[in-house]
């Protein structure tokens, strides 16, 4: 009988996300003091990622002097960052936390197409950067007339045009989400998904570092013909150029750290069909996590080399906005 009594103290022990489902998942539970801390970090990555991204659009819309083509696209950027902390985090966060899904099979599936739309929008808009960046260095004197407004907002509809036809792609087919009910993470990718992550990640991946290359060699030979030269003319020049290339190094970075947030993720989930879906879900949660703190680390980095970013960000946080008079205020 001790066997059998032991065995039975053991089933009591183990938790399902849904009791009367035969196929229910099994609840992980963690201690309450790491599920509160969980809870904080979370949720404080969330609120910076909201509030963060909240500046950056406030001060592209708000003051005259940021209303360039260059800074619309970093504008489309930050509202798919701001709503991946508003939208995606939350839910994920709950579902991090208690390991079960409880909101339905409906919002698992917006969740996902919200996660992989939105994804999709920011790798588009730094690849619409990039080719924004290489016009600026490498012919900055046909940028004006084939970089403009109206250029720009027709590649932030095309950006938004394919996110969101990814995100309804993932509404009407869906993945297989496991073998058991409660859970909410894409654990079985056919392999049809495999050439999804290619167009929408990697291809344009290639695109942009080749672009970037491309812009490197260019600046490399910008400086040193301007070191060679001792017109004037073209020193009063470079100073222009100079500045085109601090905010190309900057977009650049940006991108940099988008990759290193985002193709941990893409590679696993690129790699799961193929090793029969090996991989733990838990190693696929944390790249997930890591995949979005990217969102919130956007506005740091335009803080920390942008001066009027830094300018803007005082006027607001500061409450000097709301006195109407700083409309047309020089940020530089």
């Amino acid at each position: 009988m001790e066997p059998e009594f032991i065995f039975n103290e053991t089933v009591k022990d183990i938790h399902v996300c849904y009791e009367s489902d035969n196929l229910s998942c099994i609840m992980v539970i963690a201690p309450s003091m790491i599920r509160v801390l969980l809870y904080i970090f979370f949720g404080s990555l969330s609120v910076l990622t909201t509030c963060g991204n909240l500046l950056v659009i406030i001060s592209i819309i708000y003051f005259k002097q940021l209303h360039t083509p260059t800074n619309y696209l970093i504008f489309s950027l930050a509202v798919a960052d701001l709503l991946v902390g508003a939208l995606v985090l939350p839910f994920s966060m709950a579902l991090s936390v208690s390991s079960c899904w409880y909101l339905g099979d409906l919002l698992c599936k917006l969740r996902n197409s919200f996660n992989i739309s939105l994804s999709t929008s920011s790798i588009l808009n730094l690849c619409f950067i990039s080719i924004d960046r290489y016009y600026a260095v490498c012919q900055p004197l046909r940028y004006r007339t084939k970089i403009n407004v109206h250029v720009a907002g027709i590649m932030i509809l095309v950006t938004w045009g394919n996110s969101a036809l990814v995100g309804l792609g993932i509404v009407i087919m869906g993945f297989k989400e496991g073998e058991c009910e409660g859970r909410c993470y894409f654990s079985h990718i056919p392999i049809s998904g495999i050439m999804g992550c290619i167009f929408s990640f990697y291809l344009p991946t290639v695109v942009m570092l080749s672009i970037y290359l491309k812009i490197f060699l260019v600046a490399q030979r910008q400086a040193r013909s301007i070191q060679n030269t001792n017109c004037q003319s073209i020193k009063s020049g470079a100073s222009v150029s100079k500045m085109e290339r601090k905010a190309t190094k900057t977009l650049a970075i940006v991108m940099g750290v988008f990759l290193i947030c985002w193709t941990p993720f893409f590679l696993c989930i690129t790699v799961q069909p193929l090793s029969n879906y090996s991989i733990p879900i838990p190693v696929i949660e944390t790249l997930s996590w890591l995949g979005w703190s990217n969102s919130m680390i956007n506005p740091f980095v335009y803080a920390f080399f942008y001066s009027w970013f830094r300018a803007a960000f005082r006027i607001i946080i500061s409450g000097k906005i709301f006195q109407g008079n700083f409309v047309n205020s020089k940020l530089l």
